[in-house]
């Protein structure tokens, strides 16, 4: 008797510490937190974003979100070693940012350093869980440059079964186009 009372103690106790438990991990706190700043990024106004996320950087040194968002804003304005300074800054606070992969890649295949490129595509690839064609197209694109024909054809045609319109275009061009036989 006395077991199966501790035993529903127990399971009231762990059922009420579950509900008042804050389930939301850092880096949604910190979109949260910075949300002002991720919207500069969405209407695409980087240099005030980029202002905003150094002092994000300065104010929260630990925040993977901050470091992501200021090297987007450092791809886009194109200084891509900036950029690959704070991606990786990012990655080192919180692995599971994908799209912090996505644009480490960008940067490196911008930088002419297609297979660290074509790593980070391929960390997009699988953090994004086969749902964005825009790391697929990537991947190809890093694959075109290291000479895997077959395999970036594969992504590219993956990306189009996405819904990716520019992996199409691509699929048309050289070094995928057959000529016809007559």
């Amino acid at each position: 008797m006395e077991v199966v009372l501790l035993s529903l103690l127990f399971v009231i106790y762990l059922t009420i510490r579950y509900y008042l438990m804050d389930h939301d991990t850092s880096s949604d706190k910190d979109r949260k937190r910075f949300q002002r700043g991720i919207d500069l990024v969405t209407n695409r106004n980087f240099e005030e974003a980029q202002r905003y996320f150094d002092n994000a950087v300065r104010q929260y040194p630990k925040s993977a979100v901050a470091y992501a968002y200021r090297g987007k804003c450092q791809l886009v304005q194109e200084n891509y070693f900036s950029a690959i300074y704070d991606l990786t800054q990012a990655i080192n606070r919180d692995n599971t940012l994908a799209d912090c992969y996505l644009d480490r890649g960008i940067a490196y295949y911008k930088t002419d350093e297609f297979q660290q490129a074509f790593r980070e595509f391929d960390k997009a690839v699988w953090h994004f869980r086969d749902e964005q064609p825009d790391a697929y197209r990537w991947r190809a694109l890093a694959r075109i440059q290291v000479r895997q024909l077959p395999q970036a054809e594969n992504d590219l045609r993956r990306a189009v079964s996405l819904g990716d319109e520019n992996s199409f275009h691509l699929l048309l061009q050289p070094p995928f186009t057959r000529p016809v036989k007559v």
